[in-house]
């Protein structure tokens, strides 16, 4: 899960940036009317009229031992009926026992809009004294969220299925499917589409005789289709000619590979068997779902680097969980 850590570390790095200045400026404003709810208020109030910060939901001051010590201002509305309630159990208040001056909490969903949302806390000080904090809500969905995440899977991840498939395994055979007679066939149209046509993402269903293809040119619709469909070579003429893309983690030369490693995995074994697998050359992904309903998923590279025996030396090999 580092990969998913560091993901959202940098997302609340910016996030933080976003909104730290903004809440020190308030908190600046608040400062000299602390002791006054009225003029506390129209200090909330007038932050939330600055178009710039309308992304904000709730506006609200805490002291320090957690009592709230201001209504609540929405852009709709000032409620002052939360004034004095009790929140010195809410989470962010951890925030509060350090040194720093601003905080983000963890994500948390929304008891009311069932929505992700965080709360940042900056604190108000005034002459070296703390006189407590502003808390501002935010639903994730209001704020500039960018993509931080562009890294690749670099390793081997297997996931668990199904554990009702798992217990009966050995009570299962694996039988021929119509796909599985015209196997080759169907391989070769698929390496031709992935390698000629502009299809960087192709998934085989082996045992229900079916493919599902996401097209570079149109990359949110994808296609799919039935054995018939696949096996006629005239469905290239289906999908425009397309250049295979710079940009692919995955070289040319290794999707003929990869469709012949899935060929030897679902005729391997009559009782561990593919029941599904995909790949994607523009982030490199070889995906791979067996008859114990276990799925691994993992750079093409390495795909290419494990022989049949990894997968059937021990025979639940392609079936274990880390």
């Amino acid at each position: 899960m580092d990969w998913l850590e560091n993901a959202v570390s940098r997302q609340l790095d910016s996030i933080a940036a976003t909104l730290s200045r903004p809440l020190q400026e308030l908190a600046t404003i608040c400062a000299p009317v602390w002791n006054n709810q009225v003029h506390l208020d129209h200090a909330l109030s007038s932050y939330l009229d600055n178009k710039s910060n309308h992304r904000c939901r709730t506006l609200y001051t805490i002291d320090p031992d957690g009592r709230q010590t201001s209504s609540n201002i929405s852009a709709n509305q000032t409620d002052d009926t939360r004034i004095g309630q009790d929140l010195s159990n809410r989470p962010y208040l951890d925030l509060a026992s350090g040194s720093e001056n601003f905080g983000l909490t963890k994500v948390y969903m929304d008891k009311r809009t069932r929505k992700p949302c965080i709360t940042a806390l900056h604190r108000v000080t005034l002459e070296g004294r703390t006189l407590g904090y502003i808390a501002a809500d935010f639903g994730l969905k209001d704020l500039p969220l960018r993509d931080v995440e562009k890294t690749e899977l670099d390793h081997w991840r297997q996931i668990k299925g199904d554990p009702s498939i798992r217990g009966t395994l050995f009570q299962q055979t694996r039988t021929e499917s119509a796909m599985d007679e015209k196997l080759d066939t169907v391989l070769s149209v698929i390496e031709s589409l992935v390698c000629e046509q502009g299809i960087f993402h192709a998934k085989l269903h082996f045992s229900s005789s079916r493919a599902t293809l996401w097209p570079y040119l149109d990359p949110y619709r994808y296609r799919l289709h039935v054995l018939d469909e696949i096996l006629d070579p005239r469905v290239c003429l289906v999908y425009a000619k397309t250049p295979y893309p710079e940009d692919a983690i995955i070289p040319v030369e290794q999707v003929q590979p990869i469709l012949a490693v899935f060929k030897a995995l679902r005729e391997a074994d009559e009782t561990i068997y593919l029941r599904a697998a995909s790949l994607n050359i523009m982030n490199g992904l070889v995906g791979l779902n067996f008859s114990c309903d276990g799925s691994h998923y993992m750079p093409a590279d390495e795909f290419l680097g494990k022989d049949i025996s990894f997968w059937f030396g021990s025979r639940l090999a392609s079936c274990a969980v880390i």
